[in-house]
C-alpha cells in the first residue's frame, strides 16, 4: 500500500501565483491493483509518479510505503547521458548490490529485450526517446518491484517494442501492481482494473476503472462545453463595445453639429452708409 497523507504540490508562476498539482490530498493506493492515472494535460500525472517514486518531493505532507517502488518508466527515465547504455545498467546494478553474475545476467536480458545493437555501447544522449524508453523498461523488468510506475511508455517505440511491453505488463501484473499514466483509454482498460483521477489539485480513487473513466470523460465534456460558450460571450461583449463606441461617436458628432449650427446664426452688424460690399 502507498499512503498519501495531506500532500500539497505546487509550482510558482509569474506574478507570484501558484499552480497546484495536488492540494491537501489524502488517500491510499492499495496493493494488488493495477491503477490507471487519469486527468487532463497539466493535472500533474507525471509529477505524481515522480513523487511516489521519490524523484520529487511534495511541498508539504508525505508519501509513505513499505513496498518496493520502481523509478518512473517512460520518456523521463533518468539515465546519465554521457554514459553508454551498458555503463548505465552497470551503475544501477552496482548501487542495488547485485553480484557480478547477476549483473551479467541483467545485461544479457536488457540486450535481448531492447535490441539496441551497437547503440547499447554508445552514449545515451545519442538515443531517441523510444530507445531511452526501451532501455529503461528493459532494465526495470529485471528487478522485482511491488509497484511499477509507467509514464506514457506505450506511446513510444516501434510496434515490436509495444507488443513486448504489453506482454511484460501481463507478466508483471501476476505478482506486482502497475501505476500507469497513458492518454489512450483502451490501453488503460487492458492493463488496469482501478483508476486515480486527478484534476484541479484534487485526486479521487475508483475501485472500478470504468467508473473512473466515466468520471474523467464527464469532466472533459463539461470543460468542452465551457470552452464552447466562451467565444459566444466574447462576441457578445465585442458587439456591445462596438455599439457603445458607435453611440459615443454619434453623440460627439451631434454635439459638433449643434456647435456648428450655433456658430452659423451670428447676427450681422448693420452697415453704415460709408461701408461697401465687395
Amino acid at each position: 500500500m502507498i499512503k498519501i497523507d495531506h500532500v500539497t504540490k505546487y509550482y510558482p508562476l509569474k506574478g507570484g501565483k501558484l499552480h497546484y498539482v495536488l492540494k491537501d490530498v489524502s488517500l491510499e493506493i492499495p496493493s494488488n491493483h493495477s491503477i490507471g492515472v487519469l486527468g487532463p494535460n497539466g493535472a500533474g500525472k507525471s509529477t505524481l509518479l515522480r513523487m511516489i517514486g521519490g524523484a520529487e518531493a511534495p511541498n508539504s505532507g508525505s508519501i509513505t510505503s513499505t513496498s518496493s517502488i520502481s523509478w518512473p518508466l517512460g520518456l523521463s527515465a533518468g539515465f546519465q547521458g554521457s554514459l553508454s547504455g551498458r555503463q548505465n545498467i552497470l551503475f544501477v546494478c552496482q548501487i542495488n548490490g547485485l553480484s557480478k553474475a547477476e549483473t551479467r545476467h541483467v545485461i544479457e536480458q536488457v540486450i535481448e529485450f531492447t535490441q539496441l545493437g551497437p547503440y547499447f555501447d554508445m552514449p545515451v544522449k545519442t538515443y531517441s526517446s523510444g530507445m531511452r524508453a526501451k532501455l529503461g523498461f528493459g532494465l526495470s523488468i529485471n528487478f522485482d518491484f511491488d509497484y511499477y510506475l509507467i509514464d506514457e511508455l506505450t506511446s513510444v517505440g516501434d510496434a515490436t517494442f509495444r507488443e513486448k511491453a504489453t506482454l511484460e505488463f501481463e507478466r508483471i501484473k501476476q505478482s506486482s501492481s502497475l501505476i500507469f499514466v497513458a492518454h489512450n483509454l483502451n490501453v488503460l482498460r487492458k492493463s488496469c482494473n482501478s483508476a486515480l483521477f486527478l484534476r484541479n489539485g484534487d485526486a479521487t480513487y475508483y475501485e472500478d476503472i470504468e467508473k473512473g473513466i466515466a468520471a474523467y470523460q464527464a469532466y472533459i465534456q463539461e470543460k468542452k462545453g465551457e470552452s464552447a460558450h466562451k467565444p459566444v460571450a466574447k462576441k457578445a461583449a465585442a458587439k456591445k463595445t462596438i455599439a457603445e463606441k458607435t453611440v459615443v461617436k454619434k453623440s460627439a458628432l451631434h454635439i459638433a453639429a449643434k456647435k456648428t449650427s450655433h456658430s452659423s446664426h451670428i447676427t450681422p452688424l448693420p452697415l453704415s452708409k460709408n461701408d461697401t460690399i465687395t
